[in-house]
């Protein structure tokens, strides 16, 4: 066979196929893994071969091979196929296996315009040599294939017309250390560096998409989450759309609130003109957040929010949904429906509720988020003036819309204002929570522009990363891992640019982080409890307690260091107030675990020297960058042993973190019964985490007599959450062969008109 086909190498020259070669390749990528088999890949490559191959294509065959081999039988090709593509990687980005020397290196990159120029003015080549001995490109083969394709596929630096790749992962995680502590003093840098590079590249700390591909680069925007409100007026809506394409283009994700847009009809100017409602707004904002991709590495992406009881929200509730024509449709955004507890009370006594033009009522809006009590004589003040245009509805009908659009499309998320703003780390009388994002796990003021040079207004920024919950044998080791990510983080902030004065102006105030966690169910697996049951509530309340605290006894110490952020005194950690403190007491019931840190003596430090950070955690979905380390999605439980998940490559398979000694420890999503025992968990840990949680709910029709979800269950899901203090809602999964978070309409049985029955108290 070597003397009948022949290859084309890279350099363009030709040769006979070396079968010898590939055996050693393939052998040297099985050493120490168990249940793999040479010759198997090598047998299923040699079908594909074929006269005049390129090199690289025979390559690829090769790691497809070993690819498709992965199983939960076999969970370990998954490292040979990552240790295969790692050798092609290094091999297109060198030219070779061994990577450079890190000073030539840089130096490379930064010639070619790769690299931020500041590097090397910043950094002496002494100090690069050090850095370099710190390097272990070994840890190169701990990755999972999935991990090595998705870092090839939107993380390393590369020319994403050409595919030419540029550097490898040991290189992405040193410089983005480098880059971020490089404000540091050179005494005291390149130990934190080490730390920071150790923890992330040993998959401990969890960076996410705008880190991990653009820290090194010239562009300089890396906050994942961009909250941008909107005013009732022409200027603002035209500043808001201008603030949308700025922030899409440098990678991030938006969340819109637009809640304050008059309804149909209402009239503009004094009564010269009818206005044309929220729909055109709409459409507007979503041609904005289409119009850029982001570097190729992800889609623009948005979901807009608005109040239940707007008088226009029977339409506003089905932009989604594939019924209806163009003209009465939003369909790429998604949204999110604010809710409070008065809402909720209609619905569980069966009264109406009235919506209103937020134009038409005065101090109504406001009132929403800052103050229940003033919401909600307000509202029935309005309600009982009878010259105020208003709808008025079943209670029940118009959460059994709101719930049905939820299922049908898996994307009308919820935002459970009231806890947003009294279970905040800000003073709900001076900097509301007005608006969640995209994922629903950020939480943080913002004020409308009139102009996108306005610097009265308040864009919200959130800079994201992630602990690793499977990677830990202690938690305490949060400690080490939290004042390197709150350091890390905080300098981030400075080190960025901000496109709009409105971003720069909230940042600098209020120095938002947003840390939360990958491989829960890991972490569950391990300790040999389940989301179903109640076993786990234990073990997630020290878990979070853990995580909260060391990151508020991080953001002090920094304060100490480098002062309290500006706006200090907006939170209410100003006032000494803890999320212990504020959480729904009802968690009390369903978990009795004590506080085990000393929370009395932190209060006193907070208020004694300041946080350095207005927020710390955020627990998001973490869809990508979970799969990079290795682990299961953030909090959630996975849908199987193995993973399939497409990605431009083609379908990547992933097993779950030691499948063969946690096989039985884990709880698989579809054979979990109900949401409840999820929620509760959800609810426990918002009791300190002091932003939101990406939470979703998950139905199997199968389950039911019907074979549709009853309106009741979706109810009575949406009061359970809200009765345990949880702030938002993500995705509705529904198990019926559709793809993830798009189930169809005919898996939800309509609701009784007495659904709620009161049967959940709030």
């Amino acid at each position: 066979m070597n003397q009948e086909i022949t290859v084309l190498k890279r350099d363009g020259r030709k040769e006979n196929l070396n079968l010898d070669k590939i055996h050693r390749v393939v052998t040297w990528a099985a050493e120490g893994l168990s249940n793999v088999s040479v010759s198997l890949v090598e047998m299923r490559s040699h079908i594909q071969f074929y006269d005049g191959m390129r090199t690289e294509d025979i390559h690829e065959t090769i790691i497809k091979a070993a690819a498709d081999l992965i199983s939960e039988e076999s969970p370990d090709y998954q490292y040979l196929a990552a240790r295969l593509a790692v050798f092609h990687l290094r091999k297109k980005a060198y030219g070779q296996f061994e990577p450079p020397k890190l000073v030539d290196h840089v130096k490379n990159m930064v010639e070619k315009g790769k690299y931020d120029k500041h590097i090397l003015e910043d950094y002496s080549e002494e100090e690069l040599t050090t850095l370099d001995s710190y390097l272990d490109h070994w840890r190169d083969l701990n990755f999972s294939y999935a991990a090595v394709k998705q870092l090839e596929g939107k993380y390393l630096v590369q020319n994403r017309v050409t595919g030419e790749i540029y550097e490898s992962a040991q290189f992405l995680y040193m410089m983005v250390a480098t880059c971020l502590f490089a404000s540091y003093p050179k005494d005291t840098r390149l130990d934190y560096i080490r730390r920071f590079y150790d923890a992330a590249s040993q998959f401990k700390i969890s960076l996410p998409t705008p880190i991990m591909s653009g820290v090194r680069t010239p562009t300089r925007q890396f906050s994942s989450c961009v909250l941008i409100e909107c005013d009732d007026s022409l200027d603002s809506i035209n500043a808001t759309s201008s603030a949308i394409v700025r922030y899409v283009s440098q990678r991030a994700g938006i969340g819109i609130n637009a809640g304050r847009i008059r309804a149909l009809g209402s009239p503009i100017r004094g009564g010269e003109a009818f206005h044309t409602g929220c729909i055109p707004f709409y459409k507007y904002f979503q041609t904005a957040v289409k119009c850029c991709s982001q570097g190729g590495v992800r889609g623009g992406a948005a979901t807009l929010f608005y109040p239940i009881w707007h008088r226009e929200v029977e339409s506003l509730l089905v932009l989604k949904n594939n019924r209806g024509v163009e003209e009465n449709r939003v369909r790429h955004m998604d949204y999110g429906v604010q809710i409070n507890k008065l809402m909720y009370t209609r619905l569980l006594k069966g009264g109406n509720i009235s919506l209103f033009s937020p134009s038409d009522v005065p101090g109504l809006y406001d009132a929403f988020f800052e103050d229940q009590d003033e919401f909600e004589r307000l509202y029935t003040q309005y309600e009982a003036d009878a010259s105020i245009q208003r709808e008025t509805v079943k209670a029940v009908d118009l959460f059994s819309l709101m719930m049905q659009e939820r299922a049908s499309t898996g994307r009308i998320y919820i935002q459970n204002v009231d806890h947003c703003n009294t279970h905040s780390p800000f003073d709900a009388s001076v900097a509301p929570i007005r608006q969640s994002n995209l994922c629903l796990e950020i939480a943080l003021p913002t004020k409308p522009l009139n102009n996108v040079e306005d610097e009265n207004g308040e864009i919200a920024l959130c800079t994201l990363s992630a602990f690793n919950l499977g990677a830990l044998e202690s938690l305490d080791e949060l400690g080490e891992l939290a004042e390197l990510t709150i350091r890390a983080l905080d300098a981030l902030l400075d080190y960025q640019d901000y496109p709009l004065p409105a971003a720069r102006k909230a940042t600098m105030n209020r120095r938002t982080l947003g840390v939360g966690v990958i491989n829960f169910a890991y972490h569950l697996a391990k300790h040999g409890v389940r989301y179903s049951d109640g076993s786990a509530n234990g073990l997630t309340h020290r878990t979070f307690e853990a995580i909260q605290y060391h990151l508020l006894r991080a953001s002090v110490e920094l304060a100490k260091e480098k002062g309290a952020c500006p706006a200090f005194n907006e939170t209410t950690y100003a006032q000494g107030i803890l999320p212990i403190d504020t959480y729904k007491k009802d968690l009390d019931a369903i978990c009795d675990e004590p506080l085990h840190l000393d929370w009395e003596t932190l209060r006193q430090d907070i208020q004694t020297h300041g946080l350095r950070n207005s927020t710390l955690t955020a627990l998001m979905p973490s869809e990508t960058s979970s799969q990079i380390s290795n682990a299961t999605n953030g909090i959630e439980p996975p849908r199987g042993f193995v993973s399939v998940k497409a990605s431009k490559d083609g379908i990547l398979k992933q097993v779950v973190p030691e499948y063969h000694k946690y096989k039985d420890n884990y709880e698989l999503l579809w054979n979990i019964g109900s949401n409840d025992g999820y929620l509760q968990l959800v609810g426990i840990m918002q009791k300190f985490v002091d932003q939101a949680i990406s939470a979703n709910t998950n139905y199997d029709p199968s389950r039911h007599a019907s074979g549709k979800v009853p309106m009741n269950q979706l109810l009575k899901d949406l009061l359970t959450a809200y009765k345990l203090g949880v702030k938002t809602l993500y995705y509705h999964n529904t198990r019926d062969g559709a793809s993830d978070g798009q189930p169809e309409s005919s898996v939800v049985q309509a609701a009784d008109d007495d659904c709620a029955g009161g049967a959940c108290k709030i």
